[in-house]
């Protein structure tokens, strides 16, 4: 099964011409690849990231829905 988590876009840059960003997924951040996004999203953005690349747009709304039921599901810590 494969599993994508929701995520605020917080940068967003170029590297070697691949449009990329950092991604915050409740507190924790990390890079993510957006060529398949790139002509939708910008920061502030909520995205759907699987195995490093954001495959879609997610709004706001349903991406915190998601990432409460992750966390009462204990896959995602508390935010500090």
């Amino acid at each position: 099964m494969c599993l994508g988590i929701p995520g605020r876009i917080v940068e967003v840059r170029r590297d070697a011409g691949l449009p990329m960003g950092v991604v915050d997924f409740g507190g924790v951040r990390r890079d993510a690849c957006l060529a398949y996004v790139a002509d939708e999203v910008d920061v502030g953005d909520y995205v759907i990231v699987h195995v490093g690349f954001a495959l879609s747009k997610v709004d706001e709304e349903e991406a915190h829905r998601t990432l409460e039921i992750l966390r009462q599901m204990g896959e995602l810590e508390e935010p500090a």
